[in-house]
């Protein structure tokens, strides 16, 4: 049994005068995929790849690690009592095992999805640039481009502020897991910081990693931790 007793808020903090509580979102990229390593744009426009057994060994490990949370680690932050994922196969495939993990069910959300690459769907940046020359650093860096058919940064930024206003309104003093992708936890941890969409990219989310958002009412949110790999912190 899990206890309800939660420690202070550690030094170091997000500064806070009073006694709010939060909704706390520990966002969980998937694992690894045939696309993770062959650095392949992997978006929502096909439901694959599935997790290699690379990626699924990083499935339990970041159950392993998730599972600490408000135990032995972030003892300020409750228990994880709800588990969300994207519709991917790989993000259902992660989800499913860190719901057995925590006990849980997984809720499929499809605001969580990772961007929709459109015509790049599949493609390496390579690839990408051969055929559209110029254009796939400022998707990156401006944040305003969309590619052919898909999602610009900035339209994932406001899909995933969507998805966290609604985690806010669903109430607080709890833990969600968002089981997610890497360019949707960068735009999540963009849009909490308030810092520009063009500086996002600048966020490493390896595969498999942790990061934890702690969402207010008065919107003085907190980032709490980011890109914790999952490797190595088996309990």
């Amino acid at each position: 049994m899990v206890s309800s007793a939660r420690a202070p808020r550690p030094s170091g903090a997000g500064v806070r005068f009073d006694e709010e509580q939060p909704v706390t979102v520990v966002l969980v990229r998937h694992g690894q995929t045939t696309m993770t390593v062959s650095r392949g744009y992997s978006g929502s426009g096909e439901p694959g790849p599935p997790l290699d057994e690379t990626g699924l060994r990083q499935a339990h490990d970041a159950a392993d690690l998730v599972d600490r949370v408000g135990r032995d680690l972030w003892g300020d932050i409750p228990y994880p009592s709800q588990v969300i994922a994207s519709p991917m196969v790989r993000t259902q495939q992660t989800s499913a095992i860190i719901g057995e993990k925590l006990g849980l069910p997984v809720r499929t959300d499809a605001t969580f999805q990772e961007a929709n690459f459109g015509e790049w769907q599949g493609l390496t940046s390579e690839q990408i640039e051969e055929r559209w020359p110029g254009q796939l650093e400022p998707w990156h860096t401006k944040a305003d481009l969309r590619p052919p058919g898909g999602e610009s940064i900035e339209d994932v930024g406001r899909r995933l502020q969507r998805g966290l206003d609604q985690l806010l309104a669903e109430g607080v003093d709890r833990t969600v897991v968002v089981v997610s992708h890497a360019v949707s936890i960068r735009a999540a941890l963009g849009v909490t910081m308030g810092a520009q969409p063009s500086s996002w990219s600048q966020l490493r989310v390896a595969p498999a990693s942790v990061s934890i958002v702690r969402l207010f009412a008065d919107k003085r949110d907190e980032i709490a931790v980011v890109g914790v790999p999952s490797e190595g912190w088996s309990s």
